[in-house]
């Protein structure tokens, strides 16, 4: 028999630790009140005769509690309580030191695979992880309600993010970058200008991005077009400089063509300038900044042509790779590029196919960059096209005092998620209890959410100035609240969700994609949409149903879920619950199915939303990439690619992963032996999320696919 600690870790039972317990409070009553040995060994034999693979530590002390009360045993049931209470107050005076031991030593599994970002074993991201440990424990003991902590460790429901809860800083953000490069800003105390060059343009943006990320703990997003200008600058400089040196010597068109060549060779160092500081800063996270480039080319742009030559460029260096400490080239992690197909570039006859054509090459080498259909985006946002925050979650419409639309500037406060299986494991098949238990949970999560507003109101604009006072969200004055941004929608604040498609299962015994199953699955996202919009109205604040949040939460709500409630099949055996509406990996289920049954889900989860799909063998598909971006465009919003093959999201090798019989791995193109950075899919049961290798062996390998 597994016992569960409190901290979720398995360890063997141990009969032992139950009878000293039990001897400690003896040794505190008088003899008539105690329990003899024999007495003891059948309180033992009891919790033994109830044959569970695995019991919770909280079930064996509730089983002695009980035992010693039928045994007419209170006084000593009494000592026994206030031992547990006692031991409980010790554990909770300090959490932090067994996690912080940990991850010094580098045992700390949790953090080691937390974020992909971020490299556990270095001084910097340790120093980031051990603040991080004790922001957890303040929070859990101190700032929260205790009701909340007991929803987050129960699984009822996951308050995100609870390392940097201690700190006044929020979630992600679109930077206002076209602001801060036409007006200037301002970092550690210096004034930056505004630059007269492409490659300055560049170098400023990267500064930009690693200082913003080091004041807020989510990721960001810059939408690239703002550099056409002054790559238009950079154009005007060189055939100034050209003219001026050779005067009459050259005909008008050679002079344009010698500006051009000086200009293409100017935007590919500004953009490697880009690539290279993105993933060689190093922010106070102790992590590479967390960005995302919006590649959105606009038809009424007025540089639209240098924005297409600056697309073009990122798309060749990123299809390229960037070397590694052994000179192999390598996949970045970092920045994500997210793509938008218009009508323009939709592989339908348009100018600017050819970009397209070159967005789908890079995808199939380096899975990235996801696809933005502008066509229905405009559908669900009130004919606006903008970018997903780093964390993919969508802000929502807002207008300014003059009624335009503005996305650039604003922000996400922070999320809370919501474990729907777990509420249809409790209802047991009546649907009118789990609409009934479903409304409480609603409740808990908005209240959590408040804590998350709450925490931000009175921060003041010098906590973070390259935020509050100098053009990434706003430009405020010193020591003035930004308490302003924080309502009337102009910040959002995330209500996530998890399994969609395990509560079909439970309630109605069939998945969400049979007719029956759909119906259900439409009514309970309407509930969680319509509970955010009357939360809004109630508060003026910016809630949004948000349906993609951590892969690793799927995970964590189903051991969870499995602890307390047993292997349930279908819905705890498998290890991870599906993420928000997704269709389950395992379903038999073409691509353009998936996708076009996901995008009614899409329109309702407003406040982040993507689909995935996979692809086997993707180099040698690029027809079948090409005909599902069409079909992106025309029936959904926001979609990515994955592979069926093995595949290293290092270097973009899809061949076959070497795995040893001590279930190491290791990229035969490059050398990566990190699981978290490669997908192998050694496959009995169609599961493609979580690694198994069980070819006639019942080993697993408990490494989550990351998608980086």
């Amino acid at each position: 028999m597994k016992v569960i600690k409190r901290d979720g870790k398995a360890v063997d039972y141990n009969r032992e630790k139950i009878e000293t317990a039990i001897d400690k409070a003896n040794n505190e009553v008088k003899s008539k009140d105690r329990l003899s040995k024999e007495d003891i060994r059948e309180i033992t034999r009891y919790i033994e005769d109830l044959d569970k693979k695995r019991i919770l530590v909280e079930d064996i002390q509730d089983i002695i509690e009980q035992q010693l009360m039928d045994r007419k045993k209170f006084e000593l049931a009494k000592k026994y309580m206030i031992y547990r209470y006692t031991r409980a107050l010790v554990r909770k005076s300090n959490t932090t030191d067994e996690s912080i031991l940990g991850l010094i030593k580098n045992q700390n599994k949790e953090l080691l695979e937390e974020n992909s970002n971020k490299n556990a074993v270095l001084a910097s991201t340790q120093r980031d992880y051990i603040a991080g440990e004790v922001s957890k424990d303040l929070t859990k003991r101190i700032l929260l309600p205790e009701k909340i902590t007991k929803a987050h460790e129960d699984g009822i429901l996951h308050f995100h993010d609870m390392d940097y809860f201690l700190q006044p800083i929020f979630n992600c953000c679109l930077i206002n970058i076209g602001d801060m490069l036409d007006n200037g800003t301002v970092m550690n105390g210096k004034l930056i200008e505004s630059p007269k060059s492409f490659q300055v343009a560049c170098t400023i943006m990267t500064q930009i991005i690693a200082a913003v990320a080091s004041n807020q703990y989510g990721g960001q997003s810059v939408d690239i077009s703002h550099l056409g200008k002054y790559i238009r600058k950079s154009y005007e400089k060189f055939r100034s400089q050209i003219e001026k040196e050779f005067g009459n010597e050259l005909e008008p068109d050679m002079i344009e063509r010698l500006a051009d060549q000086r200009l293409r060779k100017e935007v590919s160092a500004g953009v490697q300038t880009i690539q290279y500081q993105i993933n060689t800063l190093m922010t106070t996270n102790g992590q590479s900044p967390f960005v995302t480039l919006f590649l959105n080319l606009k038809k009424d742009d007025p540089y639209i042509k240098e924005n297409a030559m600056l697309i073009e460029e990122i798309l060749k260096q990123r299809y390229e790779g960037i070397k590694n400490e052994k000179g192999v080239y390598v996949t970045p992690a970092f920045p994500k590029l997210i793509y938008v197909l218009d009508e323009h570039n939709c592989l339908k006859g348009g100018e600017y196919d050819y970009l397209t054509k070159l967005a789908v090459k890079c995808s199939s080498k380096r899975l990235y960059p996801d696809y933005i259909s502008a066509k229905k985006m405009c559908e669900n946002y009130e004919g606006n096209v903008f970018s997903p925050m780093g964390c993919r979650s969508f802000l929502s419409p807002w207008k300014d005092e003059n009624g335009n639309y503005k996305f650039e500037g604003r922000f996400n406060q922070g999320v809370v998620s919501i474990n729907l299986p777990q509420i249809g494991i409790i209802a047991d098949g009546d649907e009118e209890k789990f609409w009934e238990l479903f409304n409480e949970r609603l409740e808990l999560c908005k209240e959590a959410l408040m804590c998350r507003h709450y925490a931000l109101l009175g921060t003041l604009s010098n906590t973070s100035p390259i935020h509050w006072r100098y053009g990434a969200i706003a430009r405020m004055n010193s020591g003035e609240k930004i308490d302003k941004l924080l309502k009337d929608g102009y910040s959002t604040i995330s209500l996530g969700y998890i399994g969609i498609y395990e509560l079909t299962k439970l309630v109605k015994g069939v998945s969400h994609t049979t007719p029956e199953g759909h119906d259900f699955a439409i009514k309970v996202m309407k509930h969680l949409r319509d509970a955010t919009d009357k939360w809004k109205k109630e508060t003026g604040i910016g809630f949004g149903l948000y349906g993609t949040p951590a892969e690793s939460l799927c995970y964590r709500f189903a051991r969870i879920d499995k602890e307390r409630f047993g292997e349930i099949k279908d819905i705890t055996d498998k290890g991870y619950y599906t993420n928000s509406y997704h269709v389950d990996v395992r379903e038999d289920i073409d691509a353009f199915e998936k996708l076009a049954f996901e995008s009614e889900f899409q329109q309702l989860s407003s406040g982040g939303a993507i689909s995935y799909i996979e692809i086997p063998n993707m180099r040698n598909n690029l027809k079948a990439l090409e005909d599902v971006v069409k079909f992106i465009y025309d029936n959904i919003q926001y979609a990515e690619f994955n592979t069926k093959s093995d595949y290293c999201h290092v270097c973009g090798f899809d061949g076959e992963i070497i795995v040893n019989d001590d279930l190491e791995w290791e990229c035969p193109n490059c050398g990566n032996k990190d699981k978290n950075k490669m997908n192998v899919t050694r496959r009995t049961c169609g599961y493609l999320g979580e690694n198994f290798w069980n070819e006639g062996k019942t080993k697993e390998i408990k490494s989550r696919v990351l998608h980086l």
